[in-house]
């Protein structure tokens, strides 16, 4: 279906009068919300009012820059005028117009959106407030032939931002339909990630590690550092391949992604097996491609990109997961310090003279065998109960990384005849604590990783 894009830049967006006065009314409107979105306070019942039809008005007068969007931002002005006449007491219900809004039919390169919902923002506001997005697609040509090819992810919609209210002056590079306050549970169809946010912190404690470490990264890796666009497109490859992985291979009977209570280094595991597949899909590419006798530009695009996207994963989850976040239960950076000790404990990555270096033509490989030990993890699972999987997993971490000393788990004094709770239970806030690398590595970079809550594209330029 052909698609009109927006007329309106931008930059022009961003100064609109409209969303000027939608991003104004809806920052007042966050005070006066409780956590799940309703105005409790009825002396502030008539300002709310007020805002919300600010906030409506806003989004008609700006939906003729919109057109792919129209049937969206007419409901999503009748939901703030319908919360209004319910009564703004009541926890807000936006279902009507986050079933219209499907930004996965549009994935043009350059095609903007405005998103106004009452919702959470994840590692950001944990309370739903009516936040404000602004944002672009990224939707480069070798990304639409990756995506029409072998990586099939109907679901995935890159974005850059254009502006934002608070709850997303933070954190937080996802938006999530489940995040809205709706009735009741559609279908989701989309998921949303800001490359331009994760390009931008990647560059930032990239660069600022080199510092640290006395790394001397090989060109293509420089480049990046040096470029905000390659290495936006370089998130968008990684993303798309590690979205795409969550519901795909041989799984647990669990799937990992469905809220459960379970010890937080299974998740570690699922996200690492995720970007580690991006990893290898990456490597299988640029294989490929440089064993063909003739390649065309389309295809030195895509061996560059596959190449870059390599370095991303490591980089970003060396460097920046294992020290981001606190030491409670953090499965991102948990998965971070088992990639650096792996390729430690396998020689390719080196840490001498105080000095980090990494012999990489012998990098792929050995990642990719780390995959194939997660992967082997999840195969063998379904001939397991639970609480042996669980065992089976912490084994595997705990044979690359140290376990907490005070560990029930690492002595195994466990309840095993007891309930999987009561051995979660058990798991330290910190089972595997930072190395003597990491805690001084952290502590010369934690300016650098506060500096980046906020960072866009264009702020990090």
């Amino acid at each position: 279906m052909s698609m009109e894009t927006t007329l309106t830049a931008p930059a022009e967006l961003a100064v609109h009068p409209a969303w000027q006065r939608i991003k104004q009314a809806a920052s007042d409107l966050q005070p006066l919300q409780n956590a799940k979105g309703a105005i409790e306070d009825a002396g502030e019942h008539e300002r709310a009012e007020a805002l919300m039809r600010d906030i409506a008005s806003g989004i008609r007068e700006m939906a003729p820059l919109f057109p792919h969007n129209a049937d969206y931002m007419e409901q999503n002005a009748k939901d703030f005028e319908r919360w209004i006449e319910n009564g703004v007491g009541t926890e807000p219900d936006f279902l009507d117009s986050l079933v219209l809004f499907q930004p996965q039919q549009h994935r043009i390169d350059g095609l903007t959106h405005l998103v106004v919902f009452p919702m959470l923002t994840q590692n950001g506001s944990r309370e739903r407030k009516v936040e404000a997005v602004l944002a672009e697609v990224i939707w480069p040509e070798f990304i639409a032939e990756l995506e029409d090819g072998d990586y099939g992810n109907k679901l995935f919609v890159p974005l850059r931002f254009i502006d934002f209210t608070a709850g997303y002056d933070t954190n937080s590079a996802v938006l999530f339909p489940e995040t809205v306050a709706i009735r009741e549970i559609p279908q989701f169809t989309w998921g949303a990630i800001f490359q331009d946010r994760e390009a931008a912190r990647y560059r930032r404690v990239v660069d600022a590690a080199l510092d640290v470490t006395k790394l001397e990264l090989p060109e293509l890796a420089q480049e990046m550092l040096e470029s905000q666009s390659l290495t936006e497109e370089t998130f968008v490859m990684w993303d798309l391949i590690h979205d795409r992985t969550h519901m795909r291979g041989d799984l647990p009977f669990d799937p990992f992604m469905i809220k459960q209570r379970m010890p937080f280094f299974l998740y570690s595991l699922e996200e690492l097996r995720c970007d580690l597949t991006a990893f290898r899909e990456s490597v299988r590419i640029q294989r490929r491609l440089e064993q063909q006798k003739t390649r065309d530009e389309a295809d030195e695009k895509m061996l560059k990109m596959a190449k870059a996207t390599q370095y991303a994963i490591i980089f970003d989850r060396i460097f920046r997961f294992p020290i981001t976040g606190g030491r409670v239960k953090n499965y991102d950076g948990l998965g971070g310090q088992l990639l650096f000790a792996w390729m430690h404990q396998k020689r390719v990555l080196h840490w001498t003279n105080n000095a980090l270096s990494f012999d990489w033509e012998e990098v792929p490989d050995v990642v990719n065998q780390l995959g194939e030990e997660i992967e082997h993890l999840y195969w063998a699972s379904i001939d397991r109960p639970k609480k042996s999987h669980w065992l089976a997993a912490y084994e595997l971490v705990s044979s690359v990384l140290e376990p907490n000393p005070a560990s029930k788990w690492k002595t195994r004094e466990l309840p095993l005849d007891g309930t999987p709770r009561e051995m979660t239970d058990l798991v330290h806030q910190d089972e595997f604590p930072l190395s003597m690398f990491y805690e001084a590595f952290e502590k010369k970079m934690r300016d650098v990783i506060a500096s980046t809550k906020g960072i866009t594209g264009k702020s990090s330029a």
